[in-house]
């Protein structure tokens, strides 16, 4: 297992659960599944995987209280599954800390090629939840926006002075509207480059990732443009 990307997976469905176990470790993924949101949470703290898996409806323990319980304690990727693509459940898990979410039914392939998208993006390296560098960072050194500073080379944001804990997703969000202060950046380009979608994605992950970043920085740092994106106030 060592050598394999270790997934979470909770689903109290049994053939959904005993299915997709199969599926992920025909593509070469070491798989733990859990039929619920209790067990889940025992099962990530005792094995610390690469990558959680989690059903927005699972008994005992939700999927998306979940989230914010492994979202207190680790910056490991999540993915949410949920039955309905429009359900506020979507929208809750994101705004929980889940970085990308996948509709039920899905298909196998789609699931893998989300799993490894969001793993890329995340540096993936024995799970040490530490986001890949972007193709192309600004400049090097650190970027100063009033009292918003951001370190590209140490990964670090500080606000204040006061360091701003980010996530992964977070952080090269804010690094692509850095590298182009008051440039606006669309809905499906931020899709494209932090989420790695090389296909539609639901433009819905990118307005929470945006709500939960102007949390954190200062809720007039980025701005709406609207009809078109966002861009960061130089």
């Amino acid at each position: 297992m060592a050598d394999q990307t270790h997934v979470l997976f909770v689903e109290d469905d049994d053939v959904i659960r005993e299915a997709t176990q199969l599926a992920l470790e025909r593509d070469g993924f070491a798989v733990t599944a859990m039929p619920d949101g209790l067990s889940g949470l025992e099962a990530f703290r005792a094995n610390r995987p690469d990558i959680a898996l989690l059903d927005v409806m699972v008994p005992g323990l939700d999927g998306v209280s979940l989230c914010r319980r492994i979202r207190d304690e680790s910056t490991v990727p999540v993915i949410m599954l949920s039955a309905r693509a429009d359900s506020i459940d979507v929208v809750l898990g994101l705004e929980a800390g889940a970085d990308d979410y996948v509709t039920k039914p899905f298909d196998g392939a789609v699931l893998v090629a989300r799993i490894r998208a969001v793993l890329r993006r995340f540096g993936h390296a024995g799970g040490a939840g530490q986001p890949e560098e972007p193709e192309s960072l600004p400049g090097g050194g650190v970027l100063t926006f009033g009292e918003l500073e951001i370190d590209t080379e140490g990964m670090e944001v500080r606000k204040g002075g006061q360091p701003v804990a980010l996530t992964p997703t977070e952080m090269r969000l804010l690094l692509e509207f850095s590298s182009a202060p008051g440039t606006v950046l669309s809905r499906d380009k931020l899709l494209e480059r932090v989420w790695d979608y090389g296909w539609g994605g639901d433009t819905r992950v990118v307005d929470v990732h945006v709500q939960r970043l102007r949390t954190k920085i200062g809720q007039d740092r980025i701005e709406t443009v609207r009809g078109f994106g966002y861009k960061l106030k130089a």
